[in-house]
């Protein structure tokens, strides 16, 4: 099946209706709205063209689902849980009070960007007739990756969760945050970089690997920025403590067995 234009605006579209959520309070644009675009574009694409799915593509979009699942379950509790919302009450204040011509321009921005991570599922179906080969096998090595990064998404976030709830007032280095400062924003890199690697071998036109790139490139930077956001945190709250200062001059911020210890001094342009 050739992947046109067209199906790009109906993907957009999905995106859109997703993402509206963001009018309620503006942060939801880019944290329920990117989860809720990604299942929602994953369930209305399987239900419409599985039929036409091969194994890996199926397992590409059951993966991208499932993330979706996990990250939007665990942000809904953070939205209920009270001392988050006390921890970020003035931020919120502030975003609702911007024009709404802003909200607009958020809206399309983060839409464009979700059809755009999302955009290598849809290509991966262009290779749904073709059996063997070594396309075929590059798919299910980006399948694999997709899958790593969702475990170790899942196991951090768990580890960590786990660890604050008995030392509440230190910084996590249990499990893989002995390997990596950040391992969560790491397997979040590696899901979508298993999405991009799954279509490589399907993309037929330019345009495709514009989009595919756009997306690619756009999460790194986002996970990047985050990544510095969380070292700015982190120095002002454990900046005094030897530990700390040890941890993070012998564990690397972002790339495990990369000794890169800090994004402070790098320019990130999605900060």
């Amino acid at each position: 099946m050739e992947i046109t234009p067209i199906l790009i605006q109906y993907s957009f579209g999905v995106a859109l209706v997703a993402s509206i959520i963001g009018f309620i309070r503006t942060v939801y644009f880019i944290s329920l709205g990117y989860t809720l675009s990604i299942i929602a574009m994953s369930v209305l694409f399987a239900s419409q063209y599985g039929g036409e799915f091969s194994i890996y593509h199926w397992l590409q979009v059951i993966l991208l689902a499932i993330w979706g699942i996990r990250l939007g379950s665990f942000l809904v509790k953070r939205e209920l849980n009270s001392n988050y919302k006390n921890a970020v009450k003035d931020q919120t204040n502030s975003s609702q009070e911007q024009p709404i011509g802003i909200k607009f321009a958020i809206w399309i921005g983060v839409s464009i960007l979700y059809v755009c991570m999302f955009s290598p599922a849809l290509f991966t179906l262009q290779g749904a007739s073709q059996s063997g080969g070594i396309n075929q096998w590059i798919a299910f090595i980006g399948v694999l990756i997709m899958a790593g990064g969702l475990v170790i998404e899942s196991i951090a976030d768990r580890q960590k969760s786990k660890f604050k709830r008995t030392h509440p007032k230190e910084h996590c280095t249990i499990g893989l945050y002995q390997w990596v400062r950040c391992p969560n924003y790491f397997g979040e890199i590696l899901v979508w970089t298993g999405n991009l690697i799954v279509a490589i071998g399907f993309m037929n036109a330019w345009w495709q690997w514009a989009l595919a790139l756009v997306g690619w490139i756009c999460i790194v930077l986002i996970m990047m920025g985050s990544t510095k956001r969380l070292e700015k945190k982190q120095r002002e709250k454990y900046g005094a403590d030897d530990g700390f200062q040890q941890y993070i001059k012998t564990v690397p911020v972002l790339f495990p067995g990369v000794p890169l210890y800090s994004l402070e001094k790098i320019k990130v342009y999605l900060e």
